[in-house]
């Protein structure tokens, strides 16, 4: 799965709120294979109990926790799939 998609399903996952802080640093994340634990490690790490995150050590899932953990980035991904969607409808 490319980082565009990867990046779009982690919003995706946040504009559907489908992901939801336990506790501390524990999220569960509602996918579309499944519910996944998503944990924040004190030094900032994140890790995720999916077959994806287990092969590539990135998912759709930790990157939704880390773009919620950072309305900064979040805005800005924001702002940059509201300029493809425009471009995309224009092409049409």
């Amino acid at each position: 799965m490319t980082l565009d998609k990867i990046i779009e399903k982690a919003y995706q996952l946040i504009y559907r709120r489908r992901v939801e802080q336990i506790e501390e640093g524990v999220y569960n994340v509602v996918g579309e294979h499944g519910t996944y634990t998503v944990v924040r490690g004190l030094d900032g790490s994140i890790t995720c109990n999916c077959l994806g995150f287990a092969s590539r050590k990135k998912c759709s899932h930790s990157l939704a926790v880390i773009m919620l953990s950072n309305p900064h980035l979040l805005r800005s991904i924001e702002r940059e799939l509201r300029k493809e969607d425009r471009w995309r409808k224009a092409k049409r």
